[in-house]
Parts: C-alpha cells; structure tokens; sequence
C-alpha cells in the first residue's frame, strides 16, 4: 500500500506501527454551528480509509476529537442566549446525525477538550518546564524557534512567514510567530491554571488527546489541507518538543470542496448544510460525488454535477437491486454459503484502494462492473452462480466505499408470480405471460 505523506511530500509504502493494527486520528468539528457540505468531505474520505483497512483484515483504531470550547462557541452562545455547554451539546448532536445520516461508521473515541483539560494544563505546563514555552501576565506563548522542521509539513520557511495574515500580531510575544498555549480570560467557561483562570488553545489540544487515546506515535493523522498551517504544523512543534517526535508517521489531507469555485465560509454565509442538502438528496448521491474525485484533489460542488451523479448512483442501484432480485426469486442465498466463489474485481479495487485511495478509480470500476452486469446476467437467464459472483463483488465495493441500498426480501407470493411468468414462457402461452409480465413489472420485480 502507498499512501501519499505531506509530511515526506511522496507517496510512501504503508507500515504499520503494530502488524495488522492502525492508529488513526482525525480533527474534528469545533461544534458552534452545522457542519457544511465542505466540512463533511474529510468525514466521508476518512470513513471510506477505516473502511478499507477493516476490509483488508486491520484492527482500526480510529479517533476523532470534539472541540467544544472556543471563542466560536462561547459567540454563539451569547447570540443565541444559551450557555456554551448548550451550544456545544446542540450542534454535537446534529454532527453525530448528519454522520450517521451519510452512513459514517461510528467511531472508537470522541473526546472532547472539556474533558482533558487536567491533561492538556500538565502538558503546556511541561513545555514550560523545559524552555519550549513562556508565561506573560497569564498567557503561556510556545517559542516557534525551538521546534526543528518547523514549517516542514506546510513546506513553509520561518524567514518567509508574514506576520499579520494567518499569524497573530502580539507584542506581548517574544517574536511574532509565537503560538498560544493558554489564553488568559475571563470570558466564558475557564479553568484554573499556574497562570491563571483561562482556556487552552486549539493547536495544544489534538496533542494531547492524541497522547491520552493511544498512548504514544500513531500511525496517520488526518484532517482537511487548510489545517496544515497552523494547526498541523503547530501540534508537531509541540510534539516535538515535547514528546520527541511528530506525532504520526504518515499525515493525510484531503482537498477543499468549494461552491461554485469559491471556497466555503461559515463566516460569509457561502454554505450548504448536510442537514439541508440531505433532505433532497441521497447520501448515497452526496458520497459517490466526493469519492469520484481523488481525496488530495480541490473539488468544486454545483447541483448540475450532483444532479449528473445522481443518474450514475440511479444505475449502480439499479443493477444492484436487479441482482437482488434475481438471487431472491431462485432463492438462491444459500448458495453464497456452500460456495466459496471468487470475487470478481477483488484485485482490481485492492489496486486502486492500495494506490493512495485512489477511489475515483475505484468508482470507474464499479461502473464497468455495472455494465459488465447488465450485459452478462441481467438481460439472460440461468446465470445464477456469475450472478451470485457479480453480487459479492458489487456488495464489496459498497462496503469499502459506505453505499447503503435497502431492500426488502421478496415475499413469497412474488416469487411465486415470477415462476408462474416463467412457466408460462415455457408453455408458450404468450397472452398469459404478458399479462404476469406487466404485474411483475408494475411491482418492480423486472
């Protein structure tokens, strides 16, 4: 398997820390607000990886963090008239059901920054300790000229960053591109600290939470590209300096989605919802538009593309739901039992999954297969074993990829008007196979 590293910038082989196990933690949602249809891309992307690595017999362990105090949150809750645990709480809940709702597995761990300030105070606390790190009047600063590599991961060079944009001018720092450890407020919910009441800030708690769930380096680290700089780059500083090494082996990141070829802002309204979007479309419409793209990737949403992927999922579900039907009606599951039949395309989609999650062509493959279905079972009969074949592989790609078709077995009178359709056939008496032919055709059943 090669897996694309920003941190190497090159593809690398995959090995893991422990044979057959994967660490792996992601950044998750800061819950002041819905998540968009931009933020979900990652979700999605991340899901299909534990997915995969599930399907080649891994032990998964997968964690992703829940901040729930920030200055975002502690806004919200001033603008809604509610407390900051009631804002975290609400959006929370609407997170966990827009992941369920797009057939995203649940996760090992969620933890959140409110329960691991204890830890994350003795981390900051340590770096101070060491010199990484400097108190002034109650706010703890980390000494960016420290840290080795910095600006490795985002290939940025300290003597090029401008102060200003995406780094806090603050003359209470000792250079410009100091971080905040621990901000010193009396502003919402706060913490005792040795410096203070106050709040951690954001890059020093993936650090420590990713130490608290595994314990030590793990495997991949992922997020969206525009946490490379600062946020990623910045919990390396820290683990570094503090740890002694850079969190992860292998960093990943996933691509922008933007709207209409601009980059989504909750801050300027350019959005759309999950929970909005899903009401008129299938989440299984929604995954197959991100993964038809390589992850690394910028991907641009217009409802006219959707709308253009919506008439590929309609085929894909189609011929799956046919094979479906075409197994149930010779009653023929038992045989996925006795045999132990080899998967068509097993290789094929272990090839492209193993070429850094290549899923776009992935999705090319189980559009051929669809084809290659339509031609081979669905418009003749006495296929029933390749059927069953077609089946196992279409029914593989699913669950690597996290389609999800709901169907109901047929019943037993179904399956009785499709034989009755067939005998008539064989007895060649056409004006009663017609009339059985339009009854199983108005019931969906050809």
């Amino acid at each position: 398997m090669q897996i694309y590293n920003t941190y190497t910038r090159k593809k690398e082989s995959f090995t893991p820390i422990e044979e057959n196990k994967l660490k792996m933690y992601v950044c998750g949602p800061t819950v002041y607000d819905y998540i968009h249809i931009g933020n979900a891309r990652p979700v999605i992307f991340f899901d299909v990886v534990r997915r995969y690595f599930t399907a080649k017999n891994y032990e998964v362990d997968y964690v992703s963090n829940i901040t729930d105090v920030d200055d975002k949150i502690i806004n919200k809750a001033v603008a809604e008239g509610i407390s900051e645990v009631d804002v975290s709480e609400k959006y929370l809940a609407q997170y966990l059901a827009d992941c369920k709702a797009l057939n995203v597995q649940p996760l090992r761990a969620m933890p959140k920054v409110t329960e691991n300030i204890a830890e994350i105070v003795e981390f900051i606390n340590d770096l101070v300790q060491k010199g990484f790190a400097y108190e002034v009047d109650g706010d703890v600063y980390f000494r960016v000229r420290k840290a080795n590599d910095y600006g490795k991961l985002s290939g940025k060079k300290i003597e090029d960053l401008i102060v200003g944009a995406r780094v806090e001018t603050n003359t209470k720092k000792e250079d410009p591109l100091d971080f905040t450890l621990w901000k010193n407020t009396a502003v919402g919910i706060t913490w005792d600290s040795p410096w203070g009441s106050g709040r951690p800030g954001w890059h020093t708690e993936c650090v420590v939470m990713i130490e608290e769930e595994f314990g030590g380096k793990i495997d991949i680290h992922g997020g969206g590209s525009d946490l490379q700089f600062p946020h990623h780059e910045n919990e390396i500083a820290q683990s570094i300096c503090g740890a002694g090494h850079p969190i992860a082996n292998t960093w990943m990141h996933v691509g922008r989605l933007g709207l209409d070829n601009e980059k989504m802002s909750k801050s300027i309204g350019n959005v759309i919802l999950v929970k909005d979007l899903l009401q008129d479309w299938d989440a299984n419409v929604f995954r197959l538009f991100i993964l038809s793209t390589h992850y690394r990737k910028p991907l641009n949403f217009s409802y006219e593309t959707l709308e253009s992927t919506k008439r590929e999922w309609e085929k894909i579900e189609r011929t799956y739901k046919g094979l479906h039907r075409y197994i149930d009606l010779a009653d023929a599951w038992n045989l996925l039992e006795k045999h132990n039949f080899e998967v068509f395309y097993k290789k094929e989609l272990e090839e492209r999954m193993d070429d850094d999650f290549n899923t776009a062509n992935v999705i090319s493959s189980l559009y051929a297969l669809t084809v290659e279905v339509n031609i081979n079972i669905l418009r003749y009969p006495n296929k029933l074993n390749l059927a069953i074949i077609y089946w196992r592989a279409i029914k593989m790609f699913f669950n690597v990829l996290g389609f999800e078709v709901d169907i109901e077995k047929l019943s037993t009178e179904d399956i009785e008007l499709y034989r009755d359709w067939e005998q008539a056939r064989e007895d060649k008496n056409f004006e009663l196979a017609d009339e059985l032919r339009s009854r199983l055709q108005e019931r969906e059943l050809i």
